[in-house]
Protein backbone atom coordinates (compact mmCIF):
# COMPACT_ATOMS: atom_id res chain seq x y z
CA UNK A 1 0.00 0.00 0.00
CA UNK A 2 1.34 3.11 -1.02
CA UNK A 3 2.16 6.04 1.52
CA UNK A 4 -0.83 8.25 0.15
CA UNK A 5 -3.47 5.86 -0.02
CA UNK A 6 -2.35 5.21 4.19
CA UNK A 7 -2.44 8.70 4.59
CA UNK A 8 -5.69 8.73 2.75
CA UNK A 9 -7.32 6.18 4.63
CA UNK A 10 -6.16 7.58 7.78
CA UNK A 11 -7.65 11.18 6.67
CA UNK A 12 -11.16 9.14 6.09
CA UNK A 13 -11.17 7.43 9.77
CA UNK A 14 -10.72 10.53 11.38
CA UNK A 15 -13.92 12.09 9.05
CA UNK A 16 -15.78 9.00 10.59
CA UNK A 17 -14.54 8.89 13.82
CA UNK A 18 -15.98 12.73 13.79
CA UNK A 19 -19.34 12.37 12.25
CA UNK A 20 -20.01 9.04 14.80
CA UNK A 21 -18.36 10.82 18.29
CA UNK A 22 -20.00 14.16 17.18
CA UNK A 23 -16.92 16.09 18.07
CA UNK A 24 -16.60 18.64 16.61
CA UNK A 25 -19.70 18.58 15.71
CA UNK A 26 -19.84 21.25 13.02
CA UNK A 27 -18.19 17.89 11.07
CA UNK A 28 -21.54 16.22 11.36
CA UNK A 29 -23.34 19.40 10.43
CA UNK A 30 -21.48 19.63 7.82
CA UNK A 31 -21.83 15.69 6.22
CA UNK A 32 -25.28 16.60 6.56
CA UNK A 33 -25.71 19.84 4.68
CA UNK A 34 -23.35 18.49 1.91
CA UNK A 35 -25.42 15.34 1.70
CA UNK A 36 -28.95 17.24 1.15
CA UNK A 37 -26.83 19.56 -1.12
CA UNK A 38 -26.53 15.55 -3.17
CA UNK A 39 -23.32 14.77 -2.41
CA UNK A 40 -22.92 11.19 -2.45
CA UNK A 41 -21.37 9.77 0.99
CA UNK A 42 -17.98 9.35 -0.42
CA UNK A 43 -17.63 13.03 -2.23
CA UNK A 44 -18.73 14.24 1.44
CA UNK A 45 -16.16 12.25 3.33
CA UNK A 46 -13.59 13.37 0.88
CA UNK A 47 -14.38 17.37 0.72
CA UNK A 48 -14.68 17.36 5.01
CA UNK A 49 -11.34 15.18 4.64
CA UNK A 50 -9.86 18.20 2.62
CA UNK A 51 -10.49 20.71 5.47
CA UNK A 52 -8.58 17.87 7.61
CA UNK A 53 -6.03 17.20 5.29
CA UNK A 54 -4.99 21.89 5.75
CA UNK A 55 -4.66 21.10 9.18
CA UNK A 56 -2.40 18.48 9.38
CA UNK A 57 -0.38 20.11 6.57
CA UNK A 58 -0.75 23.58 8.83
CA UNK A 59 1.35 21.55 11.27
CA UNK A 60 3.95 19.96 9.41
CA UNK A 61 4.87 23.03 7.75
CA UNK A 62 4.61 25.66 10.22
CA UNK A 63 4.78 23.83 13.77
CA UNK A 64 1.88 25.35 14.99
CA UNK A 65 -0.77 23.96 16.94
CA UNK A 66 -3.81 22.69 15.41
CA UNK A 67 -6.11 25.73 14.83
CA UNK A 68 -10.14 24.06 15.64
CA UNK A 69 -11.65 27.71 14.42
CA UNK A 70 -10.02 27.30 10.78
CA UNK A 71 -10.85 24.07 10.54
CA UNK A 72 -14.27 24.93 11.60
CA UNK A 73 -14.51 27.84 9.11
CA UNK A 74 -13.04 25.71 6.24
CA UNK A 75 -16.05 23.20 6.95
CA UNK A 76 -18.60 26.14 6.56
CA UNK A 77 -17.24 27.22 3.47
CA UNK A 78 -18.03 23.18 1.72
CA UNK A 79 -18.10 22.83 -0.80
CA UNK A 80 -15.45 25.42 -2.01
CA UNK A 81 -12.05 23.65 -1.39
CA UNK A 82 -10.09 24.81 1.83
CA UNK A 83 -7.14 25.26 -0.06
CA UNK A 84 -7.88 28.60 -1.52
CA UNK A 85 -7.67 30.47 0.78
CA UNK A 86 -5.10 28.86 3.06
CA UNK A 87 -2.68 29.19 0.02
CA UNK A 88 -2.04 25.50 -0.29
CA UNK A 89 -0.76 24.35 -3.03
CA UNK A 90 -3.24 20.97 -3.43
CA UNK A 91 -0.14 19.08 -5.44
CA UNK A 92 1.56 18.64 -1.96
CA UNK A 93 -1.78 17.23 -0.02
Amino acid sequence: METNEILRNQILEIVKNQIKENNPPETKTTFDRLRSQEFDDSQTRQMIGQCISVELFQIMKTSEPYNNARYIKNLKKLPKQPFDENRIDKKTI
